[in-house]
């Protein structure tokens, strides 16, 4: 159980939920057994926060926030490291999503001279939105407003990856949990040829 720990690390004093505990062992396990081809690059690692997310009638997925700092290692087995935990969590999905700060307009007041692009609302919200599609490519995107000013997004992802992975199934998931983490309505499709 202690090896587990050192796969969630929270704000001090912030006691890891039962979910956190379940993600954490399920990648301590991944790590430690001898068949798995990623083990070496998820010894460095580690989650930060899951939460559960409901997607209509197909039930739920799990979002797992990993520390910013640890993204680029998650993003080079992304692929492999959903499809392993997806074993392990039965009939819910998984995303893996960086955490990111956005910086409001008073930035000032925290010291910084210039507030730095990647930390504006928009650039974290198209950063989230490539986060959730995972190792889906984005081709496309289109934002629709309609009459009373609703604005709908339609995001077109590669279609040479629309039978990998059923990502066919993951649509509405995706669109559920972009719409949970920014608020904003999202479709998800892939391109008619």
């Amino acid at each position: 159980m202690i090896s587990t720990r050192k796969k969630i690390i929270k704000e001090k004093g912030a006691v890891p939920t039962a979910l956190e505990e379940e993600v954490a062992k399920a990648l301590f396990d991944i790590e430690v057994s001898p068949s798995s081809d990623i083990k070496a690059d998820l010894r460095d690692v580690y989650i930060s926060s899951a939460k559960e997310v409901e997607v209509g009638k197909s039930g739920a997925a799990i979002v797992v926030h990993v520390p910013f700092r640890v993204w680029k290692t998650v993003r080079k087995i992304q692929g492999r490291l959903i499809r392993e935990l997806e074993k392990k969590f039965a009939k819910r999905h998984i995303i893996l999503v960086a955490n990111r700060t956005i910086l409001d307009l008073n930035f000032k007041r925290k010291g910084l001279k210039v507030r730095p692009r990647s930390r504006t609302l928009t650039a974290v919200h198209e950063s989230i939105l490539e986060d959730v599609v995972g190792p889906t490519e984005i081709v496309g995107k289109r934002t629709r407003i309609s009459v009373d000013g609703t604005k709908l997004m339609k995001i077109y992802l590669d279609p040479k990856d629309k039978d990998k992975e059923n990502v066919e199934a993951k649509l509405n998931c995706y669109a559920a949990v972009y719409k949970k983490l920014t608020t904003k309505d999202a479709v998800f499709l892939f391109p008619e040829a």
